[in-house]
């Protein structure tokens, strides 16, 4: 195991300066963190309600959306119209698999443990980014009675130790992934990227933020030296829209439709009228014959009820907000530089098709750019316009409650670190500043950053 030490200009921020800078009146601002989209909940369902305030036909299509991502899909021909054609290879067999009471999944810590909310993303070592010629873009590990499952992802642990700058110590875990039980012939020399679906709370919100609001953000040349250069992901969704990706860990589809129709495909091998064939290379299609749901197997109405769904899934407030301890994690987030690319505050445009979504301040904790986050979060796969080294900013609402909601807590976009301490201390690249002033912090400083996290 290695020691790791590190050393910054920060300086720490007392409290009654904190407070003389009016740090207490921005919590009250702050703290209804979706805006109107806000809701006072803190238990096992609050990640699951409506925003308050929408019409009553919204919170209709709200329910027939819900039924949808939650609602197993089952092998062709089955007895419910309309909810059969899955696979032939899948990985989860419903939305809410993936992220459960609208939550983040989690990694696969036993062998052959399935459909857990984990995705490996798979390229050859010699094409970066490109499909796997045989196994495709996407590792599936399981299939329809009859087919073969692609393989098993195999996590193994490995601990790193290391120590605060007072001499506490700490100790990261990291995953060693690999492919055991290939089905459809040697899958070579690899580049693979593990990804946890991720909370779903927001998304709507996030979505109604203008392409010009995130462009503004933008550094991709570092112009203003502050060692931060996001930048936005311009993409094609799997449902063909080009625009800004703001949705997944490398902000790679643009639109809620676009994520939809891209997670039923890979995930649930559902084929829509964006995405008609089912998701086989030509080596499998040789092999592999399984019934179809139809033609499409979910038209175009039924992926708009679960973007819709999604979309007023409402933020549950923070909670503590103007309590000393908070307040001084809030303070110290911000000397620290985390706001640099967490930003706390965004104003959504007038473009969303909820009106209660239009013109309103939020706040999410995400500036919805790229950055290179460093080599210690490298996945080394190229995500269209994305290296391996960048990663989008993830919001933060929610943060807080998810082992209330999901029983346990997986952080970054595999899942390895099992503390916001952990998640921290794997911020590297254009983070590495945060991360070193996080380690120079006293126990309590460190203490009093986390229990801010914890009330997002």
């Amino acid at each position: 195991m290695t020691r790791i030490a590190l050393v910054s200009s920060y300086a720490p921020l007392g409290l009654a300066a904190m407070l003389a800078a009016g740090l207490g009146a921005v919590a009250t601002n702050t703290a209804r963190l979706g805006g109107p989209a806000t809701v006072e909940a803190d238990g096992p369902n609050a990640f699951s309600l409506p925003a308050p305030g929408i019409s009553r036909e919204d919170r209709r299509a709200f329910s027939v959306g819900n039924s949808f991502f939650r609602d197993n899909w089952i092998v062709a021909p089955g007895s419910a119209a309309g909810r059969d054609g899955l696979g032939p290879l899948f990985n989860a067999t419903s939305c809410s698999a993936c992220h459960p009471d609208d939550g983040r999944g989690r990694p696969p810590i036993a062998r052959g443990e399935a459909g857990l909310g984990m995705v490996v993303f798979l390229s050859a070592a010699d094409a970066d980014g490109l499909p796997h010629p045989v196994y495709g873009g996407q590792l599936q590990d399981q299939a329809v009675p009859g087919v073969a499952a692609e393989g098993t992802p195999v996590f193994t642990e490995e601990l790193i130790a290391g120590a605060y700058a007072d001499g506490a110590s700490f100790e990261l875990r990291r995953w060693r992934l690999a492919i055991e039980d290939e089905a459809y012939g040697p899958l070579g020399a690899l580049r693979l990227s593990a990804r946890l679906g991720q909370q779903v709370i927001g998304v709507g919100l996030l979505e109604a933020v203008d392409d010009a609001t995130i462009l503004a953000a933008e550094d991709p040349h570092d112009r203003d030296g502050d060692g931060i250069s996001g930048r936005a992901h311009r993409v094609t969704g799997a449902d063909g829209t080009k625009g800004i990706g703001r949705f997944g860990w490398k902000a790679s589809q643009p639109t809620l439709e676009a994520q939809v129709v891209a997670a039923l495909h890979g995930d649930i091998g559902i084929t829509s009228p964006a995405r008609p064939d089912e998701d086989l290379t030509s080596d499998q299609r040789a092999v592999v014959t399984a019934p179809s749901g139809g033609s499409p197997e979910i038209d175009a109405h039924k992926i708009g009820r679960i973007a819709h769904y999604c979309r007023v899934l409402a933020v549950p407030a923070q909670r503590g907000a103007g309590t000393p301890e908070v307040e001084r994690g809030r303070a110290l987030f911000a000397r620290a530089g985390c706001t640099a690319c967490h930003t706390p505050t965004l104003v959504t445009g007038a473009s969303s098709p909820i009106e209660l979504f239009r013109g309103v301040t939020i706040h999410p904790y995400t500036d919805l750019l790229l950055h290179d986050m460093g080599e210690g979060l490298a996945d080394d796969r190229r995500d269209g316009e994305a290296t391996g080294r960048e990663w989008r900013t993830p919001p933060l609402w929610g943060i807080g409650l998810l082992e209330t909601v999901n029983g346990r807590a997986h952080y970054l976009h595999d899942g390895r670190a099992r503390t916001l301490e952990e998640a921290i201390l794997w911020h590297g690249g254009e983070a590495q500043r945060a991360r070193n002033a996080f380690v120079e912090m006293s126990a309590a400083e460190r203490k009093a950053l986390v229990a801010f996290l914890n009330s997002l």
